[in-house]
């Protein structure tokens, strides 16, 4: 399934389809992805940031995370990835406090997943607090895969990944200027490694690994989830953003 120009539509007509995509990779999580002691909800608030999907352990479950546990296998190769990096000894706190990591159902928070929505790069403080969160997930060992749809703007001009490596690993990332979308699986063991796919408008959407422990993965099938999203659309919308780009223009 090809990734769409999500900038042809404000950013209600988005949200919705933003809706129905994570409704989609949850539903898949839970459906047999996840080994047995882990499961998935949507929408949920941790940490004050406000994952599309967050993985967690029931605590009273029998097995670890890595085991499978009667459920899925987690694989313990590196996933293939265009880019990586890695920073030994992981994110480094900041010396202000961290954020504390809790949910209300008690249950230990293993990953996180966010779908990056306009709202998170509208003003410089949301874009500032959604970096900074992050950071701090990954101090805290908690995985993360982030799926930005939008090209950079003037708060990332190379990516949502670069404006995160760059605050809390002193790195920086050269966006290829022609593959403009950023998808990046953070594994946040001991080193915390990037895995990050650079893909543009029309590209297919490829399927991402999701950490569940260190060095440790599961793919979530991002373009089975997607094309299932995408069916919800309205077909009045769908023809505004599949539209010819040149002399076209969005309905008002």
């Amino acid at each position: 399934m090809p990734m769409h120009d999500w900038t042809r539509v404000a950013a209600g007509i988005y949200h919705a389809f933003h809706h129905e995509w994570i409704s989609e990779i949850t539903r898949a999580l839970n459906r047999g992805l996840l080994p047995e002691s882990l499961y998935a909800l949507p929408e949920q608030v941790a940490a004050g940031f406000g994952p599309d999907v967050l993985t967690l352990q029931d605590v009273n479950a029998a097995g670890a995370s890595g085991s499978g546990g009667g459920g899925a296998t987690l694989a313990r190769v590196k996933p293939r990835a265009t880019h990586t990096a890695k920073l030994a000894g992981g994110v480094q706190p900041r010396r202000k406090s961290l954020v504390a990591v809790r949910h209300v159902s008690g249950d230990r928070i293993v990953a996180m997943i966010e779908i990056v929505s306009p709202g998170n790069k509208t003003t410089a403080s949301a874009f500032r607090a959604f970096v900074q969160k992050a950071g701090e997930l990954l101090t805290r060992h908690i995985h993360l895969l982030l799926l930005d749809p939008f090209p950079p703007g003037p708060r990332d001009p190379n990516g949502i990944h670069d404006a995160i490596w760059e605050d809390f690993a002193g790195g920086s990332f050269d966006l290829p200027p022609d593959k403009p979308l950023t998808l990046v699986a953070y594994d946040a063991g001991f080193d915390t490694e990037a895995f990050v796919e650079t893909i543009a408008v029309g590209d297919a959407v490829p399927d991402m690994p999701l950490f569940l422990a260190p060095e440790c993965h599961i793919l979530i099938p991002l373009d089975a989830t997607y094309r299932a999203a995408w069916d919800t659309v309205p077909a009045r919308w769908q023809r505004v953003i599949d539209a010819p780009a040149t002399g076209t223009s969005s309905p008002k």
